[in-house]
């Protein structure tokens, strides 16, 4: 799993109706917190802060490394969603690679 660091380009997992988030908007951590969670910054395209989110590892995973400065692989962003799967998901998704692979 991809430890997340300050200043990450972290993608939702899950819906945050009351902020107006929906799984797939990006935020950026702006602080890495003691107990694991992490204060992640939501802006608009002109930089304005939108919402100031405090979210556990599971919500989220990151797609962009500010100590590389790369973006994820499609392999490693898929990865990191599977690894959040309970182990029933996990096979359904491989099922469904398989598929896709057998086309």
């Amino acid at each position: 799993m991809i430890q997340p660091e300050l200043f990450d380009i972290v993608e939702l997992l899950i819906d945050l109706p009351e902020d107006h988030l929906y799984s797939g908007n990006k935020g950026a951590i702006v602080e890495c917190y003691y107990d694991g969670n992490y204060e992640v910054e939501f802006t608009n395209n002109e930089g304005e802060t939108l919402a100031l989110c405090t979210l556990s590892e599971e919500q989220f995973i990151v797609v962009w490394k500010a100590s590389t400065k790369s973006w994820l692989s499609s392999s490693e962003k898929i990865t990191a969603i599977i690894n959040h799967l309970p182990d029933r998901s996990q096979e359904e998704v491989l099922e469904f690679a398989r598929s896709l692979y057998r086309r």
